[in-house]
């Protein structure tokens, strides 16, 4: 309620995600982004902390991409999880703990993110994973979703054009 306080707020977003707008910039001159905090930690809590986390900061997604197969198009399961570049080792740790992805690093944004596209590690890792410890929010609508998908994946439905069809209108109402 004061100028002091709508600066702290102002200086407060300069440090959320994509920051501030110009607009904005124009308004304030004396912006003085917070630092965030590097936190460190050693080790994943326990699996109820992955799947809260994987609630606010995960997605399930389904790439769909021309391929050179019989029906010209082609399927992946995408498990994400992404974070600020700072946090690169909480990364590092979730590769640990399911044994399995990647780091990829967004070519635009200080961003990392963990990515699994493996399909075999994401049906014997993760879908069992967040079937023991399950989503508690909207997000647990994707991982069904996700999972009806790779059941089909699995039955090899993505190799027909029928199969390719019911996978598509699975995908649209994700996300």
């Amino acid at each position: 309620l004061s100028i002091k306080g709508l600066q702290e707020i102002v200086n407060i977003k300069a440090s959320l995600n994509k920051g501030i707008s110009e607009l904005v910039k124009s308004e304030f001159t004396n912006i003085t982004p917070v630092i965030k905090p590097v936190i460190n930690i050693d080790n994943i809590p326990d699996p109820y902390w992955v799947s809260g986390f994987v609630n606010g900061e995960g997605s399930y997604d389904v790439k769909i991409y021309l391929s050179k197969n019989k029906i010209g198009q082609a399927v992946q399961l995408r498990f994400r999880v992404s974070q600020h570049e700072r946090d690169i080792k909480l990364m590092e740790l979730l590769i640990k703990y399911f044994d399995c992805g990647q780091i990829e690093k967004h070519s635009k944004y200080q961003a990392v993110a963990f990515v699994i596209t493996k399909f075999s590690d994401n049906i014997n890792k993760i879908i069992p994973f967040f079937t023991k410890y399950p989503l508690v929010g909207v997000k647990k609508f994707d991982f069904i979703d996700w999972c009806k998908i790779a059941k089909l994946m699995s039955q090899g439905s993505n190799l027909t054009n029928d199969g390719l069809n019911e996978i598509c209108k699975i995908k649209v109402k994700m996300n």
